[in-house]
């Protein structure tokens, strides 16, 4: 027994001394959320430089030198960079840092000179951590593993002159150098003048260099006022970012002694251009880790990685079966995973660590979704689906359901069956399934459960039909408002028991045939797999009287505007008859019928083509029989014979009557006197010392079917030769007589202007138009009684002009 028990002490010695040369020192990875034994010191690129020593408890952030921008700030929220889009704290192949820090920012030298004065030398922040490295053999190895990640502004100096990030690891007396290593964006050093950016010519940047370092150029742009009198300030797409790469450092040749680390970021030496970085750190000093899957999978490309060291070489090993496919001499690795499990072995070697791990690996085999069983139809409403997924490999995650095929919704069911109820819309159901973490997720194939709406039996239309003895039409059945297709129609002799059609009817209407029975239709209708439902019954009922009859003349007429119809009709079978009234008619109405053959008259004067109906009933029987008279109307003819008019005599006058129906084409002037051709539309009339003073024309146009229409005109004769009378006086006070003053013109061709003016010379009026006249106003204003002149000239129908000037007097 005691021999046991000190074996025990002996082993909890052990592995408490193995834990204490193990342990990392405190907040090392800023675990307590601030910068707590860190020390910070901010200032210019040498110039001045202002310091927080240790422990800076509770300190999270610190501004810049002199200003009130953030330099150092600890973050244990994770966002995004702007310019980089990677996240300000990193997860790295597995590895979960949890916190970081960013050294820097987008301040510069103009932020400090609020754009004026001279440049007094970039920014620089730092924090340091004196780190006690726990006493013990060198063999073991104690090593501290950071990320970063960074943000410089291309400043186009000479390298030694451009933003920079760096990590710095000093004992007492020297700088550990294979531990100290230096980032910037890299030029050809060909910069004239100052170095480059501000003044002379800026160095061209490496990029072949940059982009084979890790760097890329962002594509946010930057407000950057570098460059003489830039004030406003230029967008340049001038920012390059390179994401979190990890790096480890062994201090085990250091034990038992204390070795500073510093992290750095500086903008560029002339201070116009900015650099900032962020850094996290590792909490396990342990050792070389292989970060990476310990169960992959089958057939899948995955990658291990360690943190790299610099100026390092690299060698792995892998499991037989797999294959490196990229990255055998760097600090990570892409392999194709084989199908059997073992160990992955990195060694890492550099002038200050040589390092070794190995880890255990187990393989799965890659996910095979399988499908979900099985496609089937449903009746929309209370239905119950089960479906299973089946041929998967891997576990079910949750399952998924959409009624477009297009837009999923997550069902949270993990199991690998599922019951769809109660569905209204036809849907597609999957699964997602995964075959452990190191799997890929896949989608199974989906089952389709199609859901067919519920039957509704519908209406039968019309839902009563009458019919009687000798009815012409056999009555059409129609089904409405159904959902679902017909199984058959069922007829039945009284609405109780009923029978099927044969052969079976499948349509939508049908038509009863010779009905000499009351009867009663219904229909069966069934949507899908529903359940089927019989629509409403319809009623065919027959009375044992005869249906009206008549024949009526004629069915069709064509009447002139303002003439009548004669219509006939003689009943043969019916007691009493009405006629529409929507035209005149003479005589209307209706009466009873005396006896049979009855036969009736009426003379229908409608002003627009219309129908006649004439209904007759027979007592005993609900029908009337309709019978239609369809009766034209030729549209009123109206003929426009032209304007009153004055000729002389030998004077040659064209007239020219139309008319608004071009079938109205049959012409007729009376009297013929002095007209050249009287049957015409436009005949030429000439008269000679004979004719009378005046002869008055009626013009009448007919169509074939005989409508007419006239109009007059009125030609005055003057013995005179060609001449133009104008009245003394008018008197234009609105009662149709004399209330307008024009000339009156005989033998001429065309009035050039007829002008009136009042006893001031004012011009009142003026026209040329031959028929137009003066009404006594001004501007719409009445005018009083007095004296006014006129001025009138014209062209006679020999082309000689004709001028006349005087006077007239207005009476009120």
């Amino acid at each position: 027994m005691k021999h046991i028990l000190l074996c025990l002490i002996a082993i909890a010695v052990a592995f408490s001394g193995f834990t204490q040369t193990q342990t990392c020192p405190t907040n090392i990875n800023f675990g307590s959320g601030d910068l707590s034994h860190w020390s910070v010191t901010t200032g210019l690129m040498g110039g001045a430089t202002q310091t927080y020593p240790a422990p800076n408890t509770g300190l999270t952030t610190v501004p810049e030198y002199s200003i009130g921008n953030t330099g150092v700030q600890v973050i244990t929220s994770p966002t995004t960079d702007p310019y980089g889009f990677f996240p300000t704290v990193p997860t790295i192949n597995g590895y979960a840092y949890n916190y970081s820090i960013m050294l820097g920012s987008t301040a510069t030298s103009r932020s400090l000179t609020a754009g004026g004065g001279r440049n007094p030398g970039g920014f620089t922040r730092a924090i340091t951590y004196i780190i006690n490295v726990p006493p013990g053999p060198t063999t073991e190895p104690y090593t501290m593993t950071y990320a970063y990640a960074m943000v410089l502004e291309n400043g186009t100096h000479n390298s030694n002159e451009q933003p920079l990030f760096k990590a710095t690891l000093t004992t007492h007396d020297s700088i550990i150098t294979c531990a100290s290593p230096g980032y910037y964006l890299p030029t050809f050093n060909n910069a004239s003048g100052g170095g480059g950016g501000s003044s002379g010519t800026g160095a061209t940047l490496d990029t072949a260099s940059a982009l084979a370092n890790g760097f890329s150029n962002s594509p946010t742009p930057f407000l950057s006022f570098s460059g003489a009198g830039n004030q406003n300030g230029t967008l340049l797409y001038d920012v390059w970012t390179k994401g979190w790469t990890e790096v480890t450092f062994d201090l085990s040749p250091y034990r038992g002694e204390q070795v500073t680390l510093t992290f750095e970021a500086d903008n560029c030496r002339p201070g116009a251009h900015f650099a900032y970085s962020y850094v996290a750190l590792r909490n396990t000093c342990a050792g070389l880790e292989i970060s990476g899957q310990r169960v992959a999978c089958t057939n899948t490309t995955v990658e291990y990685s360690i943190p790299a060291l610099a100026g390092a070489t690299y060698d792995w090993k892998v499991p037989p079966g797999w294959v490196i496919n990229s990255g055998h001499n760097t600090n990570i690795i892409n392999v194709t995973v084989g199908s059997t499990g073992g160990h992955i072995i990195s060694h890492e070697v550099n002038g200050c660590a040589d390092l070794l791990d190995t880890i255990d690996v187990t393989t799965t085999p890659p996910t095979i979704a399988g499908r979900v069983m099985d496609d089937t139809t449903v009746c929309a409403g209370n239905n119950n689906c089960q479906l299973v997924v089946a041929d998967e490999v891997g576990s079910v995650l949750k399952w998924l359901s959409s009624t477009d095929g297009i837009t999923w919704r997550d069902i949270n069911v993990t199991s690998d069956n599922y019951t769809a109820q109660n569905l209204t819309t036809s849907t597609r159901y999957a699964a997602l399934i995964q075959n452990g973490a190191a799997c890929t997720i896949d989608t199974s194939d989906a089952a389709f459960i199609t859901v067919d709406p519920q039957t509704v039996g519908g209406r039968i239309d019309p839902s009563l039909t009458n019919v009687c003895v000798n009815q012409v039409v056999d009555p059409l059945l129609t089904l409405r408002g159904n959902t679902g297709a017909v199984l058959n129609w069922q007829f039945s002799l009284d609405n109780t028991n009923w029978s099927d059609l044969t052969p079976v009817n499948t349509n939508s209407s049908y038509n009863t045939g010779l009905v000499n029975r009351t009867m009663y239709y219904r229909t069966r209708v069934k949507s899908g797999v529903c359940p089927a439902e019989l629509s409403d019954a319809a009623t065919v009922r027959f009375f044992n009287v005869p249906m009206p009859e008549a024949n009526i003349d004629p069915p069709f007429s064509d009447i002139c505007y303002g003439k009548s119809a004669v219509l006939n009709a003689t009943i043969t079978t019916g007691t009493s008859y009405t006629w529409s009234n929507n035209v005149p008619l003479s005589p209307g109405g209706g009466g009873t019928v005396p006896a049979l053959p009855y036969s009736i008259t009426t003379t229908a004067t409608p002003l627009r083509t219309a129908d006649v109906v004439l209904s007759v009933t027979n007592a005993g029987c609900p029908n009337e029989l309709k019978d239609t008279f369809h009766i034209r109307v030729t549209e009123p003819i109206i003929v426009n014979a032209g304007n009153d008019t004055a000729v002389v005599i030998n004077q040659p006058l064209q007239l020219n009557a139309k008319a608004n129906d071009p079938n109205a084409n049959n012409w007729s002037w009376n009297p013929a006197a002095g007209l050249t051709f009287p049957n015409i539309a436009n005949p030429v009339a000439l008269y000679n010392a004979s004719a009378p003073a005046a002869i008055t024309y009626v013009v009448t146009a007919q169509t074939p079917a005989g409508c007419t229409g006239a109009d007059t005109v009125t030609v005055k004769i003057f013995k005179t030769g060609a001449d133009i009378f104008m009245p003394s006086a008018f008197t234009p006070n609105g009662d149709g007589k004399n209330d307008v003053i024009r000339p009156v013109m005989a033998g001429v061709a065309q009035l050039l202007f007829f002008r009136v003016y009042n006893r001031w010379g004012q011009l009142v009026f003026n026209t040329n138009q031959p028929n137009k006249g003066w009404d006594g106003t001004i501007g719409g204003a009445r005018q009083s009684s007095q004296t006014y002149v006129y001025m009138i000239q014209a062209v006679d129908y020999t082309g000689k002009t004709i001028v006349k000037r005087g006077s007239f007097v207005l009476v009120r």
